[in-house]
């Protein structure tokens, strides 16, 4: 982490989210993956049957439970309750995990922990500017009004996850460097963002999904309030061990998950009435409310068969966070296996057939 930046760090909520930091998001060191290039390495035509995956993707289970699809999977899948940076790294180091659901941030930063993984599959949304995942939340009496505001300002930064990369993007965007706020280290997990804004404990932080809502309802009678960033913050990522995608027929059992989950994600948006029911009420325990409006905010799935756009957005990130985070910068294409590449969305054209 950049030794210029000014980082307060809230113990509380740090004891509350001890994963985020274990996972190396405010390490030091300087230790690089081997990004073994799997190119060249032949994937089989067949899985055999027999084959085992442990798989983090909890929303990725309901929807092909709810889609019929769950026991069509020709391969062997245990399902672990995990997904995100945090939890999928440990389970990743541990060698209990083949592949789970993140943003772009975790695979960057297990990179420069020395932690060896793929990118496998690729999600956006169609209009991503309409639909962001994220709004950036103002607490009341701050007299934020626009990003250039932000001036001397405390906000909520999580390095090691998609808030903390979109953080320093809008800085960037604002003119600002890291000096010029203060950035208040704190776990991006559950309601620790809104619950910090609603008590004074910082002026700013990136809002994402049901909390946005909730904030607004919560805090908006008293001047608490979102604003726009205006940036692109929509990759989602089915991610794997190399060590996974190295292994024959796990590298055969993962492009059939490929399959299956690009499948997936169009049925999510075909069917929102029944993803709503089965997912967000049944599995997640919000109310259809709240069910509704994530789906409206959700967008359409982007599903690209070239990924050319894709790392070099990756690449852009990579370049901003190895600048602010006195990190070494490497190449982003080493962190996709582009065998993958065509997977999702030929199997999306060929259901659709």
């Amino acid at each position: 982490m950049s030794r210029r930046v000014r980082i307060r760090m809230l113990t509380a909520a740090l004891a509350a989210a001890p994963l985020l930091f274990a996972a190396g998001c405010a390490d030091s060191t300087q230790t690089t993956a081997s990004s073994k290039n799997l190119a060249g390495e032949k994937i089989p035509a067949k899985v055999d049957p027999g084959t085992q995956l442990t798989v983090g993707g909890p929303a990725l289970k309901v929807a092909l439970e709810l889609s019929g699809q769950i026991d069509k999977l020709p391969f062997k899948v245990k399902w672990a309750n995990i997904s995100g940076g945090p939890q999928c790294s440990e389970a990743f180091r541990a060698g209990a995990l083949d592949a789970c659901q993140a943003a772009e941030i975790p695979s960057i930063h297990a990179h420069w922990t020395g932690l060896d993984t793929k990118l496998i599959a690729a999600k956006y949304r169609k209009d991503p500017a309409k639909n962001p995942i994220y709004e950036l939340g103002v607490a009341r009496g701050s007299g934020i009004k626009s990003l250039k505001d932000l001036r001397g300002k405390k906000i909520a930064y999580s390095p090691g996850q998609a808030q903390g990369a979109l953080v320093l993007r809008i800085l960037q965007k604002a003119g600002l460097e890291q000096q010029d706020v203060e950035l208040v280290e704190l776990a991006s997990t559950g309601d620790v963002y809104p619950t910090a804004l609603g008590e004074g404990q910082v002026d700013a932080a990136p809002l994402g999904d049901v909390n946005i809502k909730r904030y607004l309802s919560k805090y908006g009678k008293d001047g608490g309030r979102t604003i726009p960033h205006g940036l692109r913050d929509d990759p989602e990522h089915l991610w794997a061990l190399t060590a996974s995608v190295d292994d024959p027929q796990k590298a055969a059992a993962l492009r059939e998950l490929v399959k299956f989950w690009g499948r997936a994600q169009v049925w999510i948006d075909q069917h929102p009435k029944e993803w709503i029911a089965g997912y967000y009420v049944k599995d997640q325990g919000l109310s259809e409310a709240d069910g509704e409006y994530l789906v409206k905010r959700n967008g359409h799935p982007d599903i690209p068969a070239d990924w050319d756009g894709a790392i070099k957005r990756q690449q852009a990130t990579v370049d901003l966070l190895a600048k602010e985070q006195d990190r070494k910068r490497f190449k982003a294409a080493a962190l996709f296996d582009r065998r993958y590449e065509k997977v999702a969305a030929e199997a999306i054209k060929e259901a659709a057939k």
